[in-house]
């Protein structure tokens, strides 16, 4: 489906309210909802063929439905399939189409409200085209020490040339938090989203680099610790073989020093006979 198979915006639109993730324009991905709330507003969607609006809760406020508790930018979709679990929740496939935005708040039995369409705005396409390239670039890098980046995310990164799209591919596979995430999606200047981007990863490759020298560190020293163990059992097993008793070797020498403490205190035929013990 498409936007243009639906009502022109701004429309009124059903909003459905995501505690944990944050979605982005091209993904497909399963929303399991619990809230009544939520599932009368995907319920509405369905029933009148209407497209829905997904965002977040702003961090802290997981859980509530409150329009204050919500951020007003999130993302215009279409409802692919809708299925009820048995444990009461509702499970729907949501299409992500557009950026979107709710520019008035409208009451009801469940979160809607008015929802408009974000245009990008334009870009000197020379300076666009360089920050790619450079983003392109840190993310070869990021992904020869992390494997967050897979191979067909890194092909679709380096065939697609929109910007926008690409932002959005290279925000999803961040590890960010909800308000730094939401931060580089209202950003509508690509030219500042995209050097955010870079300067992001630039920050993952160091902290990745780190994290494999301490393992790199850990790894050596636990491998050090087991060749002393290996090597001691084998001299053991081999003083065993040629029948030395490496513990009795230890007592009589432990023996003979309690011997030397002592000697002042006992006559020399006495201190010569327990020698020979």
């Amino acid at each position: 489906m498409q936007l243009s198979d639906y009502d022109a915006f701004p429309t009124v639109l059903p909003i459905v309210v995501e505690d944990d993730l944050f979605f982005y324009p091209f993904m497909i991905s399963p929303i399991f909802l619990s809230s009544q709330e939520d599932i009368d507003a995907a319920s509405h969607a369905m029933e009148n063929n209407s497209l829905l609006f997904v965002t977040s809760t702003r961090e802290g406020r997981e859980g509530e439905r409150e329009f204050d508790a919500i951020y007003s930018y999130g993302v215009v979709g279409s409802i692919m399939r809708k299925v009820h679990i048995s444990d009461g929740r509702v499970k729907i496939l949501f299409q992500g189409l557009a950026r979107g935005v709710i520019t008035a708040a409208q009451s009801g039995s469940f979160p809607r409200g008015v929802v408009d369409i974000i245009q990008n705005e334009g870009y000197n396409q020379l300076k666009v085209d360089a920050l790619m390239d450079i983003l392109r670039d840190k993310i070869k890098q990021l992904s020869a020490v992390n494997s967050a980046f897979p191979a067909d995310l890194l092909r679709t990164i380096e065939e697609n040339d929109e910007p926008h799209r690409i932002a959005d591919l290279v925000s999803s596979m961040l590890k960010l938090t909800k308000t730094k995430a939401y931060e580089l999606y209202i950003e509508n200047d690509i030219e500042k989203r995209l050097l955010a981007l870079v300067d992001i990863i630039i920050e993952e490759i160091e902290a990745a680099k780190v994290q494999r020298e301490i393992r790199n560190k850990v790894h050596s020293k636990i491998e050090q610790t087991n060749k002393e163990y290996f090597l001691k059992e084998q001299l053991k097993q081999i003083q065993k073989d040629l029948g030395v008793d490496t513990q009795r070797e230890e007592e009589i020498a432990h023996f003979r020093e309690k011997l030397e403490s002592i000697k002042k205190y006992l006559r020399e035929d006495a201190y010569n006979e327990i020698k020979k013990q």
